[in-house]
């Protein structure tokens, strides 16, 4: 890249379940060929879609949302098979008999608050009242009959003992369809692999060298998430032990059926194509 070249710009979201994809990449490396920003899932989304970051894992519904825009890195996700720990309903009444209740949404998400409402409306048959708030606990239960929470946020209010019901949107979306849920994906702008195929391949094998040390050996990760957030060393280790950071088949075809179903209800204009990146040149498109 010469020096009359813009930097390719990298979202990276501000939560903990991210971090392994993150944590040793070796942005030095790369000098002023990149810029680093951070920000919540709802802000990088955003600046992903107007063309202000090239490269981030944003949520899942973003991409739905802009997958013209878009490809997709293989092997790069925040999936799960059940338990997630980090998107979680706080609920004063069972799932069942929320019908008629007043739900909070944080303002900080798109694919989990999507999610509740794909299990709400198409499994449980219902249709509550959702109203927008900053992720803080207790001021969103002031006035609400549910609240929903992600990333730290979620994490943080698990550990207090505030006599709500809890469900783990993942448990519950693997148990109601057998299938994986992936909550972000590490997206790039098509304009920018025709652009910097070569800078691409690059940072995309950074990324994947960064996720399997940090996999590895989560040590520093856990002593870092301590640090941050606080909490146990043995829950940050089953934290991380549980997420999956891989992209695959098995992937794919939750999150198909993720995008199958927001069409199906509205929540996006229409069917989403998983457009897959590979090598800057050939793309495997899945339905």
């Amino acid at each position: 890249m010469t020096n009359n070249q813009a930097s390719v710009r990298i979202g990276r979201i501000d939560f903990t379940n991210v971090w392994p994809l993150f944590y040793y990449f070796p942005f030095s490396s790369f000098g002023s060929d990149l810029e680093v920003t951070q920000q919540v899932p709802s802000g990088l989304n955003r600046a992903m879609a107007e063309g202000r970051i090239d490269i981030g894992a944003i949520s899942s519904f973003a991409y739905g949302e802009n997958f013209d825009e878009y490809l997709v890195f293989p092997d790069m996700s925040v999936s799960a098979f059940g338990q997630v720990n980090s998107i979680l309903l706080f609920h004063r009444k069972p799932l069942e008999e929320l019908g008629d209740a007043k739900i909070a949404l944080p303002t900080t998400s798109a694919t989990s608050i999507n999610l509740l409402k794909i299990i709400l409306t198409k499994f449980y048959g219902l249709h509550p009242e959702y109203e927008y708030a900053a992720p803080e606990l207790e001021p969103m239960m002031k006035n609400a009959d549910a609240a929903l929470l992600i990333g730290d946020h979620a994490i943080r209010a698990s550990w207090e003992k505030n006599g709500y019901l809890v469900t783990d949107l993942a448990t519950e979306w693997t148990r109601l369809t057998g299938q994986w849920m992936t909550f972000a994906v590490c997206t790039i702008r098509k304009q920018t692999v025709e652009q910097y195929p070569a800078l691409v391949s690059r940072i995309y094998e950074a990324f994947l060298e960064s996720k399997s040390k940090s996999l590895a050996d989560p040590a520093a990760l856990v002593r870092d998430a301590q640090k941050l957030i606080g909490g146990t060393e043995a829950y940050w280790q089953r934290y991380f032990s549980e997420l999956c950071y891989e992209f695959g088949p098995k992937q794919w075809e939750g999150l198909s059926l993720y995008y199958q179903y927001a069409a199906e209800l509205g929540f996006l204009k229409r069917n989403v194509p998983l457009q897959i990146w590979k090598d800057n040149s050939v793309v495997r498109v899945t339905e």
